[in-house]
Order: C-alpha cells, then structure tokens, then sequence
C-alpha cells in the first residue's frame, strides 16, 4: 500500500532543542499515535509534518495534510459559518458550502447548533466543530496535536469516534496524546519520541505488551515523564 505522507532524515533545530526523525510513513485508514513526555516533540513533530515549520534537513512528502492544534481557533461567526469556511476559502459556492456543512454538523451532532455563536460552545462541542471544518476540506491526512486533552470523558468518545470515521474513509491519522488508554484504543501503531529522538516505532500492540525499549518500559509505567 503507498503511504500518504512520507518523512526521510528530518531534523530540526531550535535554540536547544533538535529534533531528528530518519524515516516515517503514514498509511491511508491507519491511525499513528505518537507518544512522549511533555517536551519531547510532539507538537513540533506535527506542525513539521504540516508544513508550518520548515526542516533544516530532510523532506515531508504526501497528500493533502491538515494539522489541528490543541485549541482550535474559531472565527466569531457562527457554528455553520465556521464549518463552511475552508470550504468557502477552496471556492465553493456559499450556498452549498452551507449545504454540505450542515449535513456534517448533523453528523457530528451539532445540527442543531448551526447559527449558534461559535465562541458560546463548549470544549468538547468546538473540537468537533474544528474536526468537522477540517473534514469539510478532505484531507488525506488529519495531524491532531492533543484533541481531547481538555474534554470529559462523554465529549472525548465522541471525538474518537469522528478520528475512527476518519480512518475509515481511508484517510491517515496522526495522533500526538498523553492518554495511553486512548492510544490503546485508537492506534494501529505507535511513534515515541523522547528529547526528540524516535525511540520506537511500532505496532500498537507490540509497544504496549511487548516494548522494546527499556525508556518505552519506564514510560508506559510512569517512571518518566
């Protein structure tokens, strides 16, 4: 299967802090978690990948990728407007940018939301509004940096399912989390990075029963962080 974006020798590097991944494919409906302390490079990892940080080595290649960071911005517009608007930004037409919003917003359960002041959601409700104007856009790959970090356990199920709906129209996700239940849930395998070095890189399965690594070990038992 050709994968839908590809890294080879990325390295990045800012004030003390580098970051080097020699080799990464992520492949359509699979899901990627990538796993670390705080400050290992997660984020960096994902805004890298997106394009929004420019390597001093190496290449990210693939398909169309959009990154969503931990707080989604919203305009002050409403729930529909803010869903329509990467498609209006595309050039589709308002009336069936609208359209086409709506019926996602129904999907994602917020239907009955659609004129509804953006700003007045609440967390859970804007991560779903963010994933459904991402969605809205197509993209082959979703690169999602902590989306449920804030959410209650009932809104962060939610947004899974959307992430395993994603996976399922064949699109590839990459997931940075802290929640090792969730990587659990979600994964089919497993990036972890510490101090910006890739540690493993595995099956989800394998990382968690079977870690290869005695820092992967000390992790999933929380003698680092």
């Amino acid at each position: 299967m050709k994968p839908v974006l590809w890294v080879k020798g990325l390295s990045y590097r800012q004030g003390g802090f580098s970051l080097e991944v020699g080799g990464l494919e992520v492949y359509p409906g699979e899901i990627l978690a990538v796993l670390g302390p705080s400050g290992s490079g997660k984020t960096t990892l994902l805004r890298l990948l997106s394009g929004l940080l420019p390597p001093e080595e190496g290449r990210v290649e693939g398909g169309f990728r959009v990154y969503l960071p931990q707080t989604p911005l919203l305009l002050r517009r409403s729930v529909l407007e803010n869903a329509a608007f990467g498609l209006r930004l595309h050039g589709v037409p308002r009336g069936e940018a609208h359209r086409r919003a709506q019926a996602l917003l129904e999907r994602v359960g917020l239907g009955t939301k659609a004129r509804q002041a953006a700003h007045t959601l609440s967390g859970g409700e804007a991560v779903r509004l963010a994933l459904a104007r991402t969605l809205l856009v197509d993209p082959e790959v979703l690169l999602l940096d902590e989306p449920t970090a804030s959410l209650d356990p009932a809104n962060a199920a939610q947004v899974e399912v959307l992430l395993r709906e994603a996976a399922q129209e064949g699109r590839g996700v990459v997931l940075a989390t802290h929640d090792l239940f969730q990587a659990r849930r979600l994964a089919a395998r497993v990036l972890f990075l510490l101090q910006g070095q890739v540690v493993e890189l595995t099956e989800a399965q394998s990382f968690f029963q079977r870690p290869q690594d005695p820092r992967s070990r000390a992790f999933l038992e929380g003698r680092l962080f």
